[in-house]
């Protein structure tokens, strides 16, 4: 595969099961309603575990991002997270981004995370300068929502309760293509780096 005079979207992630993907599917519909018209879903085949986000990478430093990524790994054996209860961003009150959180071995997973992020700076990739909150993205709330349309949002969202019945087991992580279309973002793997421990 060769990208040398492409421009990239990308990120790196983990990718979720399946079962998972269904589970937050029936969420997402339970809690899709008329009255907020103003809530963007995520496409729930596209949700996934956000390590790094790349932006648009010149198509020649592909190779170099998956030398770092197997250099950031290296050491870390599989390991197991569970997803449940229901989050937004900035608060439940005033929501601008719906999700799900992230539990069980969080602290391998911040690892990992800051694993990578240090191992791609020597690439010209800046820190992240926000402490790393792992959450999996459910909607978007647009723009022009009226605070009383948030507040209604909000009260929904703290009266729903949600814990997934399966787990993710984090084998390995993904350099993701992000291809953005009318309908919605196109995610693809470009490339899988394996857990192995060491």
């Amino acid at each position: 595969m060769t990208f040398e005079r492409e421009r990239i979207r990308s990120f790196i992630a983990i990718e979720l099961p399946r079962e998972i993907k269904y589970e937050l599917a029936q969420l997402g519909s339970n809690l899709m309603d008329a009255r907020h018209p103003f809530v963007k879903w995520v496409d729930f085949e596209n949700v996934h575990l956000t390590l790094k986000f790349l932006g648009n990478v010149p198509g020649n430093l592909i190779t170099e991002i998956t030398e770092a990524m197997k250099e950031a790994v290296y050491g870390i054996s599989p390991f197991r997270l569970e997803v449940s209860g229901l989050g937004a961003f900035p608060k439940m009150a005033q929501p601008r981004v719906i999700w799900v959180g992230i539990s069980g071995e969080t602290g391998k997973l911040l690892d990992l995370q800051q694993r990578v992020d240090s191992k791609l700076v020597p690439l010209g990739f800046a820190r992240e300068n926000q402490s790393f909150v792992p959450h999996l993205t459910l909607a978007r709330v647009r723009d022009n929502a009226s605070l009383g349309d948030r507040k209604d949002l909000g009260r929904l969202l703290t009266s729903t309760k949600f814990e997934s019945r399966c787990h993710i087991t984090v084998n390995s992580i993904n350099l993701m293509k992000s291809q953005l279309r009318p309908e919605g973002p196109v995610y693809s793997r470009l490339f899988t780096v394996s857990l192995q421990g060491g």
